[in-house]
């Protein structure tokens, strides 16, 4: 085993070294599975920014591989090369050998969380994160402080004058994607039970995620909206909060399987057929609940089943075939660009329902980005983590979008349109979910572009 000097400090000849624990480590086998042969490299794009081979997956699996062995520690030299991985799984859909990266990241990540001892300003920040995004609750008791702070011009005073990332670039990271606060944020107009229109087809349940019912709440009513429109009807338990998907990509373990428990059993008498959601990040993780409470005796089962359920919002309309009439969005035919959401893209393996939805709205053309499968930064929170890889990958994936020409952007997950919203250079261009403009088709309503 060698890693590269100066990437990692090799310490095999010390004995005890800190390293992880016997609760699910890295599996071998799969660390095994990896021949070493860099078709990775290219897709990885924290290697692309950073250039280094141990921000590489396959440098990060000679680091795994190490630790498990003995012979280097887990310390802020291998933690840091662990942290500065988006999880966004390019590697595993290029790699030929069929390496589970993702499998062995997400346990480095729990191993990591549990055994180093991180920094107090980075542990602040983390707790910070961990403590408000995971809880919709805690997140409107802000949204007023919020929007005195944007209408104030607060927001824009300390922008100009830097202080914020003076004080800290994490925080003036987290600043900037703040999306505007409207009344709107505060309203909760969603009721348990809607109706399909027509012949019901499905009854479905709907997952309104954190961010998502707060500062897209538009988005989650468009969704309402088009499943109605198509047979369905929609059952939304008020009782649910966070999917644990923040939590989870992160490594924190307890948390993630607090919240995968609370959200299996607020729909536990549902009786839905489906359980959808819109936003890629949390699908990808209520997919994975199998996995996270496989240790739980009472919830293995539940869990499974439970999984089994989720349907991406995009994935189910195509799969079932939409019943409404659409309608042409503007009064001329436009150009529309798709942003596949990693989590999506190569999490969930869903690519071309997307875009089987979007050409069946008449009018609208398909342009497709290069580095379509490059990741645009955002990865939950590492553009708060990771501001700097973060920025030089949100300016090439904005930049990417713009050359299409596209007169809008379509893009499926929250975070997502956040982080190309901040680098479209003030380019008046729209970023909208996919489930917004079906809507807009199927109401007949006019898109102003």
């Amino acid at each position: 085993m060698q890693v590269s000097e100066g990437s990692v400090n090799n310490t095999a000849s010390i004995k005890n070294l800190q390293g992880f624990d016997g609760s699910h480590p890295p599996d071998p086998k799969l660390i095994d599975s990896c021949v070493h042969c860099g078709f990775c490299l290219s897709t990885c794009p924290s290697y692309r920014v950073l250039g280094k081979e141990m921000d590489s997956p396959r440098g990060r699996i000679y680091l795994m591989d190490a630790i498990n062995e003995g012979e280097i520690a887990l310390n802020t030299a291998t933690v840091e090369h662990f942290d500065s991985c988006l999880g966004c799984l390019a590697c595993v859909s290029t790699c030929p050998s069929g390496v589970q990266y993702d499998k062995l990241i997400s346990a480095t990540r729990h191993q990591v969380e549990r055994n180093y001892n991180r920094s107090l300003p980075d542990k602040l920040v983390r707790q910070l994160i961990f403590s408000l995004f995971p809880n919709p609750d805690l997140l409107r008791i802000l949204l007023f402080p919020l929007l005195v702070y944007q209408k104030l011009g607060i927001s824009k005073v300390l922008q100009a004058t830097g202080l914020i990332k003076a004080i800290s670039p994490r925080l003036a990271a987290m600043e900037s994607i703040l999306p505007e606060i409207t009344l709107k944020s505060f309203q909760d107009n969603l009721p348990d039970i809607i109706p399909a229109k027509g012949e019901k087809r499905y009854r479905v349940g709907v997952i309104l995620g954190c961010v998502q019912r707060l500062f897209f709440s538009g988005v989650n009513e468009a969704t309402v909206r088009v499943l109605t429109a198509n047979g369905c009807e929609v059952v939304i338990p008020k009782s649910q909060g966070c999917c644990a998907a923040l939590p989870e990509h992160q490594g924190q373990t307890e948390q993630a399987k607090v919240l995968a428990r609370q959200m299996i059993d607020s729909f536990a008498d549902t009786h839905v057929d489906f359980v959808i959601i819109n936003a890629a990040g949390c699908g990808h993780t209520l997919k994975e609940y199998g996995h996270i409470l496989a240790d739980d005796p009472e919830y293995a089962e539940k869990a499974k089943v439970f999984a089994a359920k989720v349907k991406d919002s995009q994935e189910f309309l195509a799969n079932v075939g939409l019943t409404a009439k659409l309608s042409p969005l503007t009064e001329k035919n436009i150009n529309l660009v798709y942003q596949d959401a990693c989590h999506l893209l190569h999490g969930q393996k869903i690519s071309v329902q997307p875009r089987q939805l979007l050409k069946q709205i008449p009018g609208v053309t398909l342009k497709e980005p290069i580095d379509a499968a490059l990741c645009c930064g955002s990865a939950g929170v590492y553009n708060m983590l990771q501001p700097e890889v973060a920025e030089e990958l949100g300016k090439q994936k904005a930049q990417n979008l713009l050359n299409t020409g596209a007169d809008l952007i379509a893009s499926p997950n929250p975070g997502c349109s956040l982080q190309i919203s901040k680098y479209l250079q003030g380019k008046t261009i729209s970023v909208m979910h996919p489930m917004e403009l079906l809507d807009y088709a199927i109401r007949g309503d006019k898109l102003e572009i």
